[in-house]
């Protein structure tokens, strides 16, 4: 008999507002995984949270039959509808009968954003004990989280940008005095984030206070958390980093962004922006890239992989960590991968490699005591 295919289950979809860049990235990473050695279980969430796992779960998101089963008469979608975990009943399409959720060697986990990044999905995972993609829920939830992964990078001595963070309570309560601390730390221009996203979604730049004003509205509908940081006269440099604990960085590449900065629009929408492999910058800005890309790896307790985004002052020559993505855009075409290939790691190759280091760190955690003797008395 042959040597029996690794179980993969792919999961994609998801609550946030990056589902549809998850269901590309998803579609990608199915289509590119050697069939001879993987036996792929494609697991689609809805945006109502309802789990797909048979079928074609990747169709019945694309086409949103999954949502419009779950209506009832004259209802409308609501992302706020109680989730279906696994094991309870999917959505009822054709072909999504009730089902379990499959027996798989591995998760690969490609949800953007909150209720997937952000350390939920990886914590079921943990309590499950299945070996999962990507880094876990501490790496995953300061990834997420800019304003924690900022005070991190700031704690560890790291280059960041000023600035600001506060609540969306906070601001709708004492606008005018935000404002006025915004203006007299930052300036402008500057950028307003919630600080659980991702796809810049959410993400506004202000020249002033009229559009600051209108920025914190806009990422308030996204989180509860906001941040404020101080303009830079940058170019976007990003590198990608695969590894557990001896991680290694790819080439630099940089954004040409489209729009006045990397925006959804840019990023997804309009085909205009161009991504520059190697970027061309200096040897020495190379080096300190990839260092820095490393750093901010094992800053946040990543694993398996991320994009280190980082912003390249043009005035100074400074480079500033902007963030750590623990699940990057996935497409062929995305930085992540084309960074890896252009260091000399293709993108099968580099799937093969991901599910490795995945079960190399399950297995290293597998082999920790869970329980302490002599809390039962024994010697």
């Amino acid at each position: 008999m042959g040597k029996r295919k690794v179980r993969v289950a792919v999961i994609f979809g998801g609550r946030s507002g990056e589902h549809e860049v998850s269901l590309a990235s998803a579609a990608s990473v199915m289509q590119a995984m050697d069939k001879e050695k993987y036996e792929i279980f494609p697991v689609g969430i809805t945006r109502s949270g309802r789990w797909l796992a048979s079928g074609d779960a990747m169709q019945a998101l694309q086409s949103g039959a999954a949502e419009r089963a779950l209506l009832g008469p004259g209802e409308e979608p609501q992302s706020e509808r109680a989730p279906a975990v696994p094991g309870q009943r999917a959505a009822l399409v054709p072909g999504m009968e009730e089902t379990r959720f499959p027996e798989v060697d591995v998760v690969f986990p490609v949800l953007h954003g909150p209720y997937g990044e952000d350390g939920t999905l990886q914590g079921l995972l943990e309590l499950a004990g299945i070996p999962y993609v990507g880094a876990g829920v501490l790496g995953s939830a300061l990834g997420m989280d800019k304003v924690a992964m900022k005070d991190v990078f700031r704690a560890r001595g790291l280059p960041v940008a000023d600035y600001v963070h506060l609540l969306a309570r906070e601001w709708r309560s004492r606008p005018a005095e935000w404002v006025a601390r915004i203006e007299a730390e930052l300036g402008y221009p500057c950028f307003v984030k919630p600080a659980n996203l991702g796809s810049s979604v959410g993400i506004t730049k202000a020249h002033n206070r009229g559009e600051l004003e209108r920025g914190m509205e806009e990422a308030a509908q996204y989180d509860r958390k906001l941040l404020v940081e101080r303009g830079i006269n940058a170019r976007e440099i990003e590198v990608s980093v695969l590894g557990n604990d001896e991680p290694e960085a790819s080439v630099p590449g940089e954004v040409i962004p489209s729009n006045e900065f990397y925006d959804y629009a840019a990023k997804y929408l309009d085909g205009q922006s161009q991504l520059l492999i190697p970027a061309p910058i200096s040897p020495e800005q190379t080096r300190r890239a990839r260092e820095l890309a490393i750093e901010a790896f094992k800053a946040v307790d990543c694993a398996g992989m991320a994009r280190v985004d980082f912003l390249l002052c043009r005035d100074t020559g400074q480079l500033y960590l902007n963030e750590v993505n623990t699940i990057p855009g996935f497409t062929s075409i995305s930085m992540y991968p084309k960074l890896w290939e252009a260091s000399g790691l293709p993108y099968p190759q580099l799937i093969d490699r991901l599910i490795e280091l995945a079960l190399e760190r399950h297995e290293e955690r597998r082999r920790l005591r869970t329980e302490y003797p002599g809390a039962r008395g024994e010697g």
